[in-house]
């Protein structure tokens, strides 16, 4: 693993340089002298293509997939491959500029046991795969993005009122997007659907005259996790809602399910952002930028130990307003986990699973535009019980 690592770590090295050179040749797949097939217990990758490129790979959890990033490759013909593999599926596309992603969604959690670069007899991409422990699947698909590559282009967004009276600056995120569909049935991918939800809400807090409103992505883009953190910042987020519609393979779940970020996430939270975001990323109103790694993290503590109960007092609005509208949710309505959009320490953030694309009856709700409505109504009324909870709260504590 160790030798993994340090070719990754030159690998790395390379992609910077090729940055700096604003290189934009293309290469291309050939299909017919590529193959992903089983090895053993595990799974074997040669990809051959055109020319060499920079690369990088790594895993991602939930589902367990292998996330191969390249500098500009066509993927055409990836999906003739793999059809006898332990594989779920393939799909490979524009990732941003000038770079591409060829996704491999995994049968079960496996690591990489090695991987490289050949060039002695055409170029390919070898790739092994072997089975690996859940657990130790999950904590390396967890590992912190290296430092520049989930980062945005600076925006240049103008400040907006002060809060206390101005709008509520709310910013959807719908999930997924472009290569990312996120979970599929029938035909409907969960990307789409949550788009629509999301310009759907926008459009009727924008009616209400008490918010603004701004989305993580307005198309069908793929938008890395860390980067709709970094968006957040720059729009000056009083809330963010992330919006989902996952599945689940095993066990039946239907109905909404509000998010919130689990204790045992947040130090590791603070640790990952304070590694990996320009320091201007990660806290309102308090210059980071000549602090060092530790300093930050003990201050987004700080700053998470007063957004916390705010957030749980979101969390809890939101259910008893999606209640209160008589619509579906979870028999656990209220959950916590990891998830890296909610991570933000100073913005109150939750993931609003707003059903499960594995139930029948969640999809056709959310192919209903009236329910879809019902819904944006109850999320619209739970952020303004929220909101002036919050600022009599705060108006107290001044006093």
């Amino acid at each position: 693993m160790r030798a993994v690592l340090a070719a990754l770590t030159m690998l790395w090295a390379m992609l910077a340089w090729v940055a700096a050179q604003e290189l934009s040749a293309l290469a291309r797949l050939d299909a017919a002298q590529s193959r992903i097939v089983a090895e053993g217990q595990g799974l074997a990758v040669d990809l051959a293509i055109s020319q060499p490129v920079p690369w990088r790979v790594r895993v991602l959890d939930t589902p367990p997939r292998l996330v191969l990033d390249t500098r500009e490759v066509d993927w055409a013909g990836i999906e003739t491959l793999g059809r006898d593999a332990p594989i779920r599926g393939l799909r490979g596309g524009p990732l941003r500029s000038g770079w591409s992603r060829l996704v491999v969604e995994l049968a079960g959690p496996m690591l990489v046991s090695s991987a490289g670069m050949a060039t002695d007899a055409g170029t390919a991409i070898r790739l092994r795969l072997q089975p690996a422990d859940p657990a130790a699947f999950a904590q390396e698909a967890a590992r912190p993005e290296p430092a520049d590559w989930a980062l945005p282009e600076p925006a240049d967004l103008p400040r907006l009122p002060d809060r206390d009276t101005g709008p509520i600056v709310v910013v959807l995120d719908p999930g997924h997007g472009g290569i990312d569909p996120g979970a599929e049935r029938d035909g409907r991918r969960e990307a789409d659907l949550m788009l629509t939800f999301a310009r759907e809400l926008k459009e009727l807090l924008l009616r209400d005259g008490r918010f603004h409103v701004v989305l993580t992505r307005d198309d069908d883009v793929f938008v890395p996790l860390e980067t709709r953190i970094s968006v957040a910042r720059r729009a000056g987020a009083q809330v963010f809602l992330s919006l989902h519609a996952d599945a689940l393979t095993e066990g039946e779940a239907q109905g909404a399910t509000v998010y919130t970020l689990s204790a045992e996430a947040s130090d590791a939270a603070s640790a990952a952002l304070a590694e990996r975001h320009d320091r201007d990323d990660l806290l309102a109103g308090i210059d980071l930028t000549e602090q060092d790694d530790v300093v930050a993290g003990i201050l987004m503590d700080m700053a998470r130990t007063e957004t916390e109960p705010r957030t749980q007092r979101l969390a809890a609005a939101l259910v008893a307003a999606i209640r209160a509208a008589k619509l579906r949710m979870h028999r656990h309505p209220h959950q916590e986990a990891g998830f890296s959009v909610l991570k933000s320490a100073d913005v109150p953030s939750v993931l609003v699973e707003l059903g499960f694309l594995s139930s029948a009856r969640d999809l056709k709700r959310l192919d209903d535009a009236d329910w879809r409505a019902k819904m944006a109504e109850a999320l619209r009324q739970g952020l303004i019980l929220w909101s002036d909870e919050d600022q009599a709260l705060r108006a107290l504590r001044q006093e």
